[in-house]
């Protein structure tokens, strides 16, 4: 919480951003306190601003449409959370699979080993809550080494600046508050409501960053929902996707209130007749000549663009409509029924932060034991990264993001944000399955080339991942070494063990009866991980030569499998 050492400097701030239109919008450098926020009295003229000071919070408004707001706490949801008492009494195996569905949804995970630790805790839900509101990254270390040029690979094309968010999610390694509000952001941006469109010929490369770290940074501080989506849609960001007073005005309408009627796009044109985007390097001009005939939207009386963007997002219609649009992009295979059930319950309990939306999704009992739906390629990504300690070379993210295209997932490029967040047409899957096959699953990083991160060795999967350690490895038991080092490596990608088929299947393939006249089984020297030799360096070196062989084949063949790529309902 940042205090206020200057109360001038803060209201010139905040009159600031109301008054320059595509300044960025973050306003006040202090986070707000939900508590005593007030309106603006309703007499208030068209300049009034109301600051107040006390205990070192601020309380803001401007014609009742509030700056600040705190997130609910989760007891005031309405849409029902897992709990810890319910997640406790799941089988070990449901657990697993809960666990990897909400921390894949958050573009994270664990090793194996860490994650059945903070399961075992009974308190592994409240666990990951609690840490998305606590301070843990070293924001300044973060963002410097994220444009480290010997580490990540710099350009002037391919949208650097989405490679920098893309690249981010992966260097973060904790979950915390900036980690939650990145993604927050970043899920924001993927949809309709806020896509920066870079697609277009008047967004460009800028217009990415300017959104999404907008948003961010107005997280940080505890913007309210209304106040940031009024900041984005006065900004020039927005004109850029939408350009004209008319195809503004609807989408808008269209967009945060689900507003179809086509006799308020007329008055929504009126209201914001003097709003164009230049063709002058695209930029958003409001000239002087604006409305002044009263007209009727939202229920109230509104004259120019100002007051159609301020009462869209003070109206019941726009919770509705923002908490719509991600309630779609979260149960996309969901009945309507079903879909609008979910809303109902959310905007029963009146969120007023984007977190109280999201938060209330992704730790429901309707989303982690009940959803059933593709994973999308940045929850695969990331999640695998993190339990196999993933190693990066320094064109990857470029890479990733050319292959997200590839895909039609990629990120924030459409006009219309992601209508389908996970394309499952044949090609669209076809390059999802390569990518993460070819790129994740068959490479392992060659821990001779570490630090030299040009060097097209060193990106996979880590040794570490593989370690002895993480499974129950007896030099004096081949077979059971095996047994162990396979069920290890289903349950750390897919949280389960492998089936009885598939365990005969890799034993079909890796053993061998003793000798033409002896039945019983040996391991195949290829991938006999208790191998012996006099030399104790070499058969080191041997027996991860072969545990690799072993872990390649295992991979490819989950690679494979259509649950690999989904997040499945609890049976």
């Amino acid at each position: 919480m940042h205090h206020l050492s200057n109360l001038k400097s803060l209201t010139l701030l905040i009159l600031i951003s109301l008054t320059f239109l595509n300044c960025g919008g973050e306003g006040a450098s202090s986070k707000a306190s939900n508590s005593n926020l007030k309106s603006t009295p309703s007499n208030a003229t068209e300049n009034e601003l109301e600051v107040e000071v006390e205990d070192d919070f601020t309380k803001e408004t401007y014609k009742g449409l509030v700056f600040y707001k705190q997130n609910i706490p989760s007891s005031n949801y309405t849409l029902k959370q897992l709990s810890d008492a319910s997640f406790n009494q799941l089988t070990s195996k449901q657990k697993l699979q809960v666990a990897d569905t909400l921390l894949s949804t958050l573009f994270f995970s664990y090793p194996l080993k860490t994650l059945q630790t903070k399961i075992d805790s009974q308190s592994f839900i409240n666990d990951i809550r609690d840490t998305l509101s606590e301070d843990k990254i070293n924001k300044e270390i973060l963002e410097e080494h994220i444009i480290d040029e010997n580490v990540f690979r710099q350009s002037t094309y391919n949208e650097q600046v989405a490679v920098d968010i893309l690249t981010r999610f992966y260097a973060m390694e904790e979950l915390d508050n900036y980690f939650f509000n990145n993604w927050s952001a970043y899920i924001l941006t993927q949809t309709i409501m806020f896509s920066p469109a870079y697609e277009l010929d008047s967004s460009h490369t800028p217009n990415i960053a300017r959104v999404y770290n907008r948003i961010v940074r107005m997280l940080n501080v505890n913007s309210g929902m209304r106040y940031l989506t009024y900041v984005h849609m006065m900004s020039e960001d927005n004109w850029r996707r939408f350009r004209s007073p008319e195809d503004n005005g609807r989408e808008m309408l269209e967009i945060f209130t689900l507003d179809t009627n086509d006799s308020h796009v007329p008055l929504a044109g009126k209201a914001l007749k003097n709003w164009r985007l230049d063709n002058d390097n695209d930029t958003l001009v409001v000239s002087l000549n604006e409305n002044r005939t009263p007209l009727k939207l939202f229920e109230t009386t509104i004259y120019n663009g100002d007051d159609f963007f301020r009462e869209l997002v003070k109206s019941d219609a726009f919770t509705v409509g923002a908490t719509t649009r991600l309630v779609h992009f979260f149960f996309p295979n969901k009945t309507e029924i079903k879909q609008t059930k979910i809303i109902n319950s959310i905007v029963k309990s009146q969120p007023e932060t984007w977190q109280d939306i999201l938060l209330q999704i992704v730790f429901s009992e309707e989303y982690l034991l009940y959803n059933n739906r593709a994973k999308s390629a940045e929850e695969f990504f990331f999640s695998f990264a993190k339990k196999s300690n993933f190693k990066h070379r320094k064109s990857t993210f470029h890479e990733f993001k050319r292959s997200l295209d590839k895909m039609h997932q990629a990120t924030m490029k459409y006009k219309l944000g992601k209508l389908e967040r996970v394309p499952l047409d044949t090609l669209s899957f076809a390059n999802y399955h390569k990518y993460m096959r070819e790129n994740l699953f068959l490479r392992s990083s060659n821990p001779n080339k570490e630090q030299a991160y040009d060097a097209w060795n060193r990106q996979g999967w880590s040794y570490s991942f593989i370690a002895n350690k993480n499974f129950d490895f007896d030099e004096y038991k081949a077979i059971s070494s095996f047994e162990s080092f396979i069920n290890y490596l289903f349950k750390a990608t897919i949280s389960r063990s492998p089936r009885s088929d598939e365990m005969n299947l890799f034993k079909t393939h890796m053993l061998q009866n003793k000798s033409k006249n002896d039945s019983t089984q040996v391991i195949k020297n290829e991938f006999n991980l208790v191998t012996r030799t006099s030399n104790i360096e070499e058969e080191k070196s041997r027996r991860e030569s072969r545990k690799i062989n072993i872990a390649v084949i295992v991979l490819d063949y989950i690679s494979r499998l259509s649950e690999t790529y989904k997040i499945e309902e609890v049976k």
